[in-house]
């Protein structure tokens, strides 16, 4: 199971991906695998918020106007 691993286990699976990767693209590979799981992690909280309807986003401008007193749609040139 990976939850049993030792240190000398993490440490030669270490060494195997700085091996493979190299010193100057190991950066590069943990920057790529954080924006992935962020990423992930996003799509995962849109869709739950999609699904249950909540919507957090503030209402437009034009959802906030009152209507016009007389029942007339508001002009853009007033």
């Amino acid at each position: 199971m990976i939850g049993n691993l030792g240190f000398g286990e993490i440490l030669i699976i270490m060494l195997v991906v700085l091996l493979v990767f190299g010193a100057k693209r190991l950066p590069e590979v943990g920057a790529s695998i954080g924006k992935g799981i962020r990423e992930f992690k996003r799509s995962i909280t849109d869709t739950n918020d999609a699904i249950t309807g909540k919507d957090d986003a503030p209402p437009s401008q034009l959802d906030a106007q009152p209507p016009s007193s007389d029942g007339e749609p508001k002009r853009l040139s007033q």
